[in-house]
């Protein structure tokens, strides 16, 4: 053994051989081990939507998994926010119910200022600043809005999660 307080190396050890070390892990010693944050989990749901001269048809599942197990077979993805207006959302439970808060809250602030409901065309647009505005940690939604507009024809919008959306007659997403 050597120990750090002798004076002189053992003889087997000389002085001029060079220290060789072992790539080896010795036994019980583990190697390096990376530790990962995901903050989304995918709850998965498939929502569609349909829009025709004169009505609107919004449909989801309402099977709620994580990886291969089901967690609720009873969770509704569409959220009525007003009469004429249906939002339907498929992704991460968590961001999905923070999502239908806030525009909820946007809708009776509305109310409350205007004295009126928001338009469908208006809502559409809210939804697209409110998913824009969390675009550098965005919400892990997948967002199908519908309803009927002014005219009394039905429309859906399509978006991506940071908040692009278009006017189409048919999207499914999930």
């Amino acid at each position: 053994r050597v120990s750090l307080f002798s004076r002189r190396p053992p003889a087997s050890m000389s002085c001029t051989e060079p220290l060789r070390l072992s790539a080896a892990p010795k036994a019980g010693v583990r190697g390096p081990h990376e530790r990962r944050f995901n903050p989304y989990d995918h709850n998965g749901g498939t929502v569609l939507a349909v829009a025709g001269t004169n009505f609107a048809i919004v449909a989801g599942d309402t099977r709620m998994s994580s990886g291969f197990n089901i967690l609720s077979r009873n969770q509704s993805k569409l959220l009525q926010l007003t009469a004429t207006t249906v939002l339907a959302t498929g992704g991460f439970r968590g961001d999905v119910s923070t999502l239908q808060k806030l525009l909820k809250a946007k809708l009776v602030e509305y109310e409350h200022k205007h004295g009126e409901p928001m338009k469908v065309h208006a809502i559409a647009q809210m939804l697209a600043n409110t998913l824009y505005g969390r675009r550098f940690f965005p919400y892990y939604t997948w967002n199908i809005l519908s309803g009927m507009d002014e005219n009394g024809v039905g429309c859906v919008y399509s978006y991506d999660p940071v908040g692009n959306y278009e006017r189409v007659r048919v999207n499914v997403t999930g």
